[in-house]
């Protein structure tokens, strides 16, 4: 979560972070300038429905426009607006399966924009400032060990369908990558997926909880912040602390570690953290991107086990 820099007022109501402009445009193209263009509209429609005021500079993720505010009892909060798609559409879902433990809190949600009012953080005290990365990743585990305790509820993107459809673009991404290292390498992300796809698991999954995404609260430590949930097996949730602030030499430590905590099979861990080497390895050819030497770093470690 990052303040404002770069910002530009529009409408007169709220700050626009270049940023976050930009990174819709590239991303989202038509419908990201359409969802840029409309934020004061829907920013001051949120601050009217809800009873809120302004409490402080933007602040923005990769998607989301976040902006302090203060509801009419004083409770402060932050209003989270985001163009919605298949990976954020589940959000409101999973905070209020869980409620506050392990999460920030969901305080209100409209269907009709996507609008999130969520409990106020403190986004000066972020995981990823923590100088030992070794008890960041713990905590990271920690997190997820109670994040991923129950089922998903009906209806959330399963990871059964996304390891299915990850498999069946493969071949075609096999066929561009150039490097015969590092095509045999994403050929046995494929294949351990295979080893495991008929038991895809059903437990409630953040699937993006690094660094960035773990900040302090007053009433807990650390709580995650901004799931892309589905349902699924916890062993999908391992990668992004073995990405964040990569350092190869820690990712046996960091493997070990976060199964230890979760108590999770390795080796089914492993299968699914290669499968999200895989998943990236996807969207990076498709896109016509190298593929990013971490990953390969990675599936290197974590094939001999």
């Amino acid at each position: 979560m990052r303040a404002r820099p770069g910002a530009r007022t529009v409408g007169g109501v709220i700050d626009v972070p270049d940023e976050l402009a930009a990174t819709q445009h590239m991303f989202n193209g038509e419908a990201g300038r359409a969802f840029i263009t409309r934020l004061p509209e829907l920013a001051a429609a949120c601050l009217d429905r809800w009873d809120l005021r302004l409490d402080g500079p933007s602040m923005y993720g990769m998607c989301a426009l976040v902006l302090p505010v203060v509801a009419a009892d004083g409770t402060p909060a932050v209003l989270k607006l985001q163009l919605l798609d298949e990976e954020s559409v589940g959000e409101p879902v999973a905070l209020r399966v869980w409620d506050g433990d392990g999460a920030v809190r969901l305080l209100r949600y409209d269907e009709s924009d996507g609008a999130l009012l969520l409990e106020r953080l403190d986004p000066s005290r972020m995981l990823s400032y923590l100088p030992d990365t070794r008890e960041a990743v713990l905590h990271i585990a920690r997190l997820l060990a109670r994040l991923t305790a129950g089922p998903a509820p009906e209806g959330m993107r399963r990871l059964g369908d996304i390891a299915a459809d990850m498999l069946d673009r493969t071949p075609a991404v096999l066929a561009r990558i150039t490097d015969p290292g590092e095509r045999a390498l994403v050929a046995d992300c494929a294949a351990a997926v295979r080893e495991v796809l008929g038991e895809p698991g059903d437990r409630l999954l953040h699937w993006d909880l690094h660094f960035g995404n773990v900040l302090a609260a007053e009433r807990e430590p650390w709580l995650a912040i901004d799931p892309k949930p589905l349902a699924g097996d916890p062993g999908f949730e391992l990668w992004p602390a073995l990405d964040n602030r990569f350092e190869a030499d820690e990712v046996l430590w960091r493997f070990d570690a976060m199964t230890d905590v979760l108590g999770l099979d390795r080796d089914r861990a492993r299968a699914w953290t290669l499968g999200r080497v895989l998943q990236n390895a996807v969207w990076e050819v498709e896109e016509g991107r190298p593929l990013q030497p971490d990953d390969m770093e990675i599936a290197r470690r974590l094939r001999g086990r």
